[in-house]
Protein backbone atom coordinates (compact mmCIF):
# COMPACT_ATOMS: atom_id res chain seq x y z
CA UNK A 1 0.00 0.00 0.00
CA UNK A 2 1.45 3.48 -1.00
CA UNK A 3 2.33 6.12 1.63
CA UNK A 4 -0.65 7.97 0.19
CA UNK A 5 -3.78 5.71 0.62
CA UNK A 6 -2.16 4.65 4.04
CA UNK A 7 -2.38 8.16 5.34
CA UNK A 8 -5.89 8.47 3.50
CA UNK A 9 -7.10 5.44 5.93
CA UNK A 10 -4.68 6.80 8.94
CA UNK A 11 -6.66 10.09 9.04
CA UNK A 12 -10.02 8.78 7.89
CA UNK A 13 -10.08 5.94 11.01
CA UNK A 14 -8.67 8.78 13.96
CA UNK A 15 -11.36 11.06 12.57
CA UNK A 16 -13.98 7.90 12.69
CA UNK A 17 -13.02 6.80 15.77
CA UNK A 18 -12.87 10.63 17.83
CA UNK A 19 -16.21 11.14 16.15
CA UNK A 20 -17.43 7.58 18.09
CA UNK A 21 -16.12 7.97 20.96
CA UNK A 22 -17.51 11.87 21.56
CA UNK A 23 -19.97 12.15 18.55
CA UNK A 24 -19.83 15.94 19.57
CA UNK A 25 -19.77 16.79 15.34
CA UNK A 26 -22.61 14.40 15.05
CA UNK A 27 -24.79 15.23 17.37
CA UNK A 28 -24.47 18.76 17.10
CA UNK A 29 -25.48 18.48 13.59
CA UNK A 30 -28.55 16.50 13.97
CA UNK A 31 -29.58 18.86 16.77
CA UNK A 32 -29.21 21.64 14.27
CA UNK A 33 -31.13 19.54 11.46
CA UNK A 34 -34.33 19.02 13.97
CA UNK A 35 -34.71 22.68 15.03
CA UNK A 36 -34.17 24.28 11.26
CA UNK A 37 -36.80 21.77 10.10
CA UNK A 38 -39.05 22.31 12.52
CA UNK A 39 -39.18 26.07 11.79
CA UNK A 40 -39.46 25.28 8.40
CA UNK A 41 -42.29 22.92 9.30
CA UNK A 42 -43.87 25.98 11.62
CA UNK A 43 -43.78 28.50 9.02
CA UNK A 44 -45.40 26.72 6.05
CA UNK A 45 -48.02 25.86 8.30
CA UNK A 46 -51.02 24.10 7.27
CA UNK A 47 -50.45 25.81 3.48
CA UNK A 48 -49.54 23.48 0.86
CA UNK A 49 -45.79 24.65 -0.31
CA UNK A 50 -45.19 23.53 -4.16
CA UNK A 51 -42.10 20.77 -4.38
CA UNK A 52 -39.67 23.46 -5.99
CA UNK A 53 -39.77 25.81 -3.56
CA UNK A 54 -38.93 23.21 -0.64
CA UNK A 55 -36.40 21.86 -2.84
CA UNK A 56 -34.99 24.91 -2.08
CA UNK A 57 -35.25 25.03 1.12
CA UNK A 58 -33.93 21.24 1.60
CA UNK A 59 -30.78 22.89 0.01
CA UNK A 60 -30.94 25.62 2.56
CA UNK A 61 -30.93 23.17 5.52
CA UNK A 62 -28.15 20.73 3.99
CA UNK A 63 -25.61 23.61 3.23
CA UNK A 64 -26.08 24.91 6.65
CA UNK A 65 -25.76 21.84 8.86
CA UNK A 66 -22.60 20.95 6.72
CA UNK A 67 -21.30 24.04 7.37
CA UNK A 68 -21.50 23.20 11.33
CA UNK A 69 -19.44 20.25 10.88
CA UNK A 70 -17.53 20.72 8.34
CA UNK A 71 -16.06 23.97 9.38
CA UNK A 72 -14.14 22.61 12.34
CA UNK A 73 -12.44 19.50 10.11
CA UNK A 74 -9.11 21.19 10.98
CA UNK A 75 -9.61 23.93 13.71
CA UNK A 76 -10.48 20.69 16.10
CA UNK A 77 -6.43 19.80 15.16
CA UNK A 78 -5.16 23.45 16.29
CA UNK A 79 -7.34 23.66 19.50
CA UNK A 80 -6.51 20.24 20.37
CA UNK A 81 -2.49 20.57 19.17
CA UNK A 82 -2.66 17.09 17.48
CA UNK A 83 -1.76 19.04 13.79
CA UNK A 84 1.69 19.03 14.55
CA UNK A 85 1.91 15.00 15.37
CA UNK A 86 0.09 15.01 11.87
CA UNK A 87 2.82 17.06 10.14
CA UNK A 88 5.11 14.37 11.51
CA UNK A 89 3.52 11.76 11.20
CA UNK A 90 1.21 11.23 8.01
CA UNK A 91 1.97 13.15 4.26
CA UNK A 92 0.06 16.38 3.84
CA UNK A 93 -2.12 15.12 0.65
CA UNK A 94 -2.85 11.68 2.94
CA UNK A 95 -4.23 14.30 5.78
CA UNK A 96 -6.38 16.18 3.13
CA UNK A 97 -8.13 13.41 1.51
CA UNK A 98 -8.35 11.71 4.81
CA UNK A 99 -10.04 14.41 6.39
CA UNK A 100 -12.37 14.43 2.59
CA UNK A 101 -13.41 10.98 3.30
CA UNK A 102 -14.22 11.47 6.66
CA UNK A 103 -16.40 14.44 5.94
CA UNK A 104 -17.81 12.85 2.92
CA UNK A 105 -19.32 9.71 5.01
CA UNK A 106 -20.09 11.94 7.38
CA UNK A 107 -22.13 14.24 5.50
CA UNK A 108 -23.76 11.62 2.95
CA UNK A 109 -24.92 9.91 6.05
CA UNK A 110 -25.98 13.36 7.49
CA UNK A 111 -27.50 14.69 3.94
CA UNK A 112 -29.99 11.38 3.82
CA UNK A 113 -31.29 11.98 7.53
CA UNK A 114 -32.49 15.27 6.36
CA UNK A 115 -33.89 14.30 3.12
CA UNK A 116 -35.43 11.61 5.04
CA UNK A 117 -36.70 14.02 8.09
CA UNK A 118 -37.92 16.87 5.69
CA UNK A 119 -40.18 14.13 3.78
CA UNK A 120 -41.74 13.32 6.92
CA UNK A 121 -42.22 16.60 7.99
CA UNK A 122 -43.10 18.91 4.87
CA UNK A 123 -44.67 16.28 2.78
CA UNK A 124 -41.96 16.61 0.22
CA UNK A 125 -42.62 14.36 -3.00
CA UNK A 126 -39.96 12.75 -4.84
CA UNK A 127 -40.99 11.35 -7.83
CA UNK A 128 -37.36 9.89 -9.37
CA UNK A 129 -35.98 9.03 -6.70
CA UNK A 130 -32.63 7.26 -8.31
CA UNK A 131 -32.17 10.78 -10.27
CA UNK A 132 -32.91 12.51 -6.40
CA UNK A 133 -30.54 9.96 -4.82
CA UNK A 134 -27.63 10.94 -7.69
CA UNK A 135 -28.26 14.49 -7.39
CA UNK A 136 -27.76 14.27 -3.51
CA UNK A 137 -24.29 12.24 -3.70
CA UNK A 138 -22.37 13.76 -6.70
CA UNK A 139 -23.79 17.55 -4.86
CA UNK A 140 -21.95 16.13 -1.69
CA UNK A 141 -19.11 15.17 -3.17
CA UNK A 142 -18.63 19.27 -4.88
CA UNK A 143 -19.73 20.44 -1.38
CA UNK A 144 -17.64 18.44 0.79
CA UNK A 145 -14.23 18.82 -1.21
CA UNK A 146 -14.77 22.71 -1.30
CA UNK A 147 -15.39 23.07 2.35
CA UNK A 148 -12.26 20.50 3.46
CA UNK A 149 -10.00 23.37 1.87
CA UNK A 150 -11.87 26.15 3.08
CA UNK A 151 -11.58 24.75 6.54
CA UNK A 152 -8.25 24.17 6.29
CA UNK A 153 -7.38 28.17 5.38
CA UNK A 154 -9.44 29.16 7.98
CA UNK A 155 -7.91 27.37 10.70
CA UNK A 156 -4.93 29.74 10.34
CA UNK A 157 -6.84 32.94 10.51
CA UNK A 158 -7.98 34.09 14.16
CA UNK A 159 -11.26 35.27 13.32
CA UNK A 160 -12.63 31.65 12.48
CA UNK A 161 -15.94 31.63 13.33
CA UNK A 162 -16.81 34.23 10.81
CA UNK A 163 -14.49 33.58 8.18
CA UNK A 164 -15.74 29.93 6.91
CA UNK A 165 -19.63 31.62 5.73
CA UNK A 166 -17.81 34.43 4.03
CA UNK A 167 -14.97 32.31 2.15
CA UNK A 168 -17.48 29.14 1.31
CA UNK A 169 -20.32 30.94 -0.16
CA UNK A 170 -18.70 32.72 -3.09
CA UNK A 171 -17.28 29.31 -3.80
CA UNK A 172 -20.09 27.02 -3.12
CA UNK A 173 -22.70 29.52 -5.30
CA UNK A 174 -22.23 27.74 -9.13
CA UNK A 175 -22.78 24.07 -7.15
CA UNK A 176 -25.47 25.44 -5.26
CA UNK A 177 -27.28 26.82 -8.07
CA UNK A 178 -26.99 23.68 -10.27
CA UNK A 179 -27.67 21.06 -7.23
CA UNK A 180 -31.07 22.53 -6.47
CA UNK A 181 -32.29 22.53 -10.14
CA UNK A 182 -31.28 19.49 -10.40
CA UNK A 183 -33.03 18.43 -7.24
CA UNK A 184 -35.88 20.51 -8.60
CA UNK A 185 -35.97 18.23 -11.95
CA UNK A 186 -35.94 15.10 -9.75
CA UNK A 187 -38.30 15.74 -7.32
CA UNK A 188 -40.87 16.73 -10.21
CA UNK A 189 -40.23 13.23 -11.59
CA UNK A 190 -37.64 14.70 -15.07
CA UNK A 191 -35.88 11.12 -16.06
CA UNK A 192 -32.50 10.90 -15.11
CA UNK A 193 -31.11 11.22 -18.58
CA UNK A 194 -32.44 14.15 -18.85
CA UNK A 195 -30.52 15.65 -15.74
CA UNK A 196 -27.32 14.81 -17.98
CA UNK A 197 -26.11 18.35 -18.28
CA UNK A 198 -26.44 18.78 -14.48
CA UNK A 199 -24.89 16.06 -13.71
CA UNK A 200 -21.83 16.97 -16.05
CA UNK A 201 -21.46 20.21 -14.51
CA UNK A 202 -21.93 19.09 -10.70
CA UNK A 203 -18.87 16.02 -11.52
CA UNK A 204 -16.69 18.78 -13.35
CA UNK A 205 -16.77 21.35 -10.34
CA UNK A 206 -16.04 18.32 -7.80
CA UNK A 207 -13.18 17.48 -10.24
CA UNK A 208 -11.33 21.00 -10.72
CA UNK A 209 -12.05 21.68 -7.08
CA UNK A 210 -10.03 18.65 -5.66
CA UNK A 211 -7.65 18.79 -7.51
CA UNK A 212 -7.02 22.70 -6.98
CA UNK A 213 -7.50 21.76 -3.33
CA UNK A 214 -4.58 18.81 -3.28
CA UNK A 215 -2.19 21.52 -4.98
CA UNK A 216 -3.14 24.00 -2.73
CA UNK A 217 -3.33 22.13 0.75
CA UNK A 218 0.69 21.59 1.18
CA UNK A 219 1.40 25.34 1.01
CA UNK A 220 -2.17 25.90 3.77
CA UNK A 221 -1.11 23.12 6.05
CA UNK A 222 2.41 23.79 6.38
CA UNK A 223 2.52 27.09 6.84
Amino acid sequence: MSDFFRSTIIVFKKDLISELRTRYALNALIMFVLVSISIIRFAIGEEKVENEILSGLLWIVIFFSASGGLSRTFVKEEEKETSVALKMSVDSSGVFTGKLLFNFVLTLILNFLITILFIMITDYEIKNLWGFILVIGIGNIGLVSASTIIAAIISKANSKGTLYPVLSFPVLIPLLVTVINATKLSASGVETGILYEEFVILISYSIVVTTVSLMLFKYVWED
